[in-house]
């Protein structure tokens, strides 16, 4: 029932409910000041944030303390939350193990990868959407970084896992597969498809992060090079939007630790001659 509605007066209504009829008149007060503040500190907040997308509300109210906005946490959190902005920590839960699934050895302790498809990483990201998240997956040539293939599903399921697993094997295969113990990739469907095409597998063990440090550099790129410069509106535009970055990271992307060569470039033996 609306205020002031029915047979009730406004009164009785109030009185029924136990609230002052101050509180049902108020209206807040618009302060252009705060707003015109909170506008500048959302500019602020955002070129802090793309600089460093690993920053939580306290560092990067620590950061604005340093550049002479003194804001409480509290508040820096709650307009980071207005913009949907969340700090990129490494991911401990996309991968969740499943403790029926067969978990197989690390085999890459103090191997030096010398060749393509020697050895294939895959990993798991998220990407915010407007209503949610969904989840990327990729697979990538541990020697030339590049990206054999890619995947997203508004599902974390083994599926896309092993849609990606799929496309890749159709190109080439590694000698060995190297992925954490997460059940996507300890399920019965990954793992047959890795064993029937002959190739070794490696997993990570727990708290081992580094042991798949190309592809979480990879996932940093794609974050900072694409994915913090886009508001994708819907899982289609992130697709297109996906495919346009991988197409240009394999092909045009230029790599220090390649010595400034491409992902397709190395991953194919065209090397290009010394300019000049």
């Amino acid at each position: 029932m609306e205020p002031g509605s029915g047979d009730l007066s406004m009164r009785q209504q109030c009185r029924l409910l136990s609230i002052p009829r101050s509180g049902v008149y108020y209206r807040p007060r618009k302060n252009p000041d705060r707003a015109a503040n909170d506008s500048a500190l959302r500019d602020r907040i955002w070129q802090i944030f793309t600089k460093s997308p690993v920053y939580g509300y306290r560092r990067i109210s620590e950061e604005l303390g340093r550049q002479g906005y003194e804001t409480p946490p509290k508040r820096v959190r709650n307009l980071m939350r207005e913009m949907g902005l969340r700090a990129i920590y490494p991911k401990r839960r996309l991968s969740i193990g499943n403790a029926s699934h067969k978990k197989y050895p690390y085999l890459l302790e103090g191997v030096a990868i010398t060749r393509p498809d020697q050895v294939w990483s895959s990993d798991i990201t998220y990407i915010r959407l407007p209503k949610g998240f969904c989840y990327l997956t990729a697979v990538m040539d541990g020697y030339s970084r590049r990206v054999i293939s890619w995947e997203l599903s508004m599902m974390l399921d083994a599926d896309f896992c092993v849609s990606a697993l799929d496309r890749a094997l159709e190109t080439g295969r590694p000698e060995i597969f190297n992925s954490d113990q997460g059940c996507q990739y300890t399920s019965e469907a990954f793992t047959r498809r890795l064993l029937e095409a002959g190739v070794a597998i490696s997993m990570t063990g727990k708290g081992r992060v580094f042991d798949n440090i190309r592809i979480e550099r990879l996932w940093r790129t794609v974050k900072y090079e694409e994915v913090l410069l886009k508001e994708y509106g819907s899982l289609a535009e992130a697709r297109e939007e996906l495919d346009r970055f991988f197409r240009w990271y394999n092909e045009e992307r230029l790599h220090q630790s390649l010595g400034y060569q491409t992902p397709d470039e190395v991953y194919y033996g065209r090397v290009l001659a010394p300019a000049g």
